[in-house]
């Protein structure tokens, strides 16, 4: 069922999924996920190994059984019409190692329509891609970097891509990210995971935050980044923190005399309390993506200096 206000919209979008869960056995694996995509957006699915990021593309383009819920491409199921406009790249290579990247080209011209043989050759260049060589020769990396050309090759309305910088060195990893930006740039509606939270600040607007199964954020990286700060605090001696606590909701992180408050919005609110208890120092800082992230599952004290 499509939510009412995403109805009201009354836009036909690249990606609408609507309380998608899917269980192994009594496993929930992922737990009533709703995401609206809207075109030309670089979507970051960010989670932790085992959050549920794979599971849920897997449940969307119906290589898992999903349990429940629903997923439109364009407006419609998933069908072969639609699947001429979406490109998809796994978190493990799916090309058969035998052939080359000549041989894996011509396949895709035959089976996408709009398959563009120019822009793979150049796809080739940029991602170093010896194009007579069997695929079984070649580096984890290297074999990657042959699916994400072929991926942006189809020239497609919606790319989906499953932590696609898996395997490539950090020269390879920047061209991919700019790849990204371009497409988006021309209107491609671009979803990728990764748990690399580096590579999502640089190229994506828009994130979600998947942690056990369940989308804890979803927001804009911008509108992140000017709402989200980090209020220290350093006391001779620790005091007692249960005002702040029942008056915020945000995560506070106490390491010996030394308190991190994640504050969402209430910043000003936050360091005016914590001044109340007399600390020897406080300050108000931004947060960057790693830190929201981690404020976001719960983890903040174990990953944040």
């Amino acid at each position: 069922m499509v939510p009412k206000q995403w109805k009201e919209r009354g836009s036909v979008i690249p990606l609408q999924i609507s309380h998608l869960t899917k269980r192994y056995g009594s496993h929930l694996a992922l737990d009533d996920l709703s995401l609206r995509i809207e075109k030309g957006t670089v979507f970051g699915l960010l989670g932790r190994n085992g959050a549920g990021k794979t599971t849920a593309i897997a449940s969307m383009l119906g290589l898992t059984h999903k349990t429940s819920g629903d997923v439109q491409f364009f407006g419609e199921p998933l069908s072969p019409r639609v699947f001429d406009r979406v490109a998809y790249v796994p978190e493990i290579n799916a090309l058969d190692t035998w052939m080359t990247p000549l041989q894996h080209m011509e396949f895709r011209r035959r089976a996408f329509s709009r398959f563009d043989v120019a822009f793979m050759h150049a796809l080739m260049d940029r991602f170093e891609i010896d194009p007579a060589r069997a695929l079984r020769k070649r580096s984890k990396g290297q074999r990657q970097a042959v699916a994400l050309a072929l991926a942006f090759a189809q020239r497609p309305d919606l790319m989906i891509l499953d932590e696609p910088a898996s395997g490539l060195d950090p020269v390879l990893q920047r061209r991919l990210l700019d790849a990204v930006v371009s497409a988006a740039a021309d209107g491609t509606t671009i979803v990728f995971s990764s748990h690399h939270i580096g590579q999502v600040e640089q190229a994506a607007e828009r994130i979600g935050v998947i942690d056990k199964g369940r989308l804890v954020l979803e927001a804009d990286v911008d509108d992140l980044r000017s709402r989200r700060r980090l209020v220290e605090a350093y006391f001779q001696t620790l005091p007692d923190l249960a005002p702040v606590r029942e008056r915020f909701t945000s995560p506070i992180e106490v390491d010996g005399t030394l308190v991190r408050v994640y504050a969402n919005g209430d910043a000003p609110e936050v360091e005016a309390a914590l001044r109340a208890l007399s600390p020897v120092t406080v300050a108000e800082r931004n947060m960057n993506l790693e830190q929201i992230f981690f404020s976001a599952i719960g983890a903040s004290k174990e990953y944040t200096a």
